[in-house]
C-alpha cells in the first residue's frame, strides 16, 4: 500500500543521518521539539520477555529441527 502522506505531522521530521536528541530537561523551553523524556529512556524492564525468549526460542529449533529430520521421508 503506498503511503500518500495525508497522515503525516509536519512538525515531526526525523533525519535518520542526524544523532538522536538528548533527553529533555527543560519541557517548557522546547515545548516546540522536545527530546524524549528521561522516563521514556531509563524505564526498567520488569516485565521483559527475553529471559524467556532465550530459552524458548532454541529448545523451539531444536525440536523442530529434530521434527523435521525424522519426519522428512515419510
Amino acid at each position: 500500500m503506498e503511503n500518500t502522506g495525508n497522515n503525516i505531522d509536519p512538525k515531526h521530521i526525523e533525519d535518520p543521518n542526524k544523532p538522536s536528541k538528548p533527553i529533555e530537561t527543560d519541557y517548557e523551553k522546547h515545548q516546540e521539539d522536545p527530546g524524549p523524556s528521561p522516563e521514556a529512556v531509563n524505564e526498567y524492564d520488569r516485565n521483559g520477555a527475553s529471559k524467556v525468549m532465550k530459552w524458548i526460542i532454541p529448545i523451539l529449533v531444536v525440536a523442530l529441527l529434530i521434527y523435521w529430520l525424522a519426519f522428512r521421508n515419510a
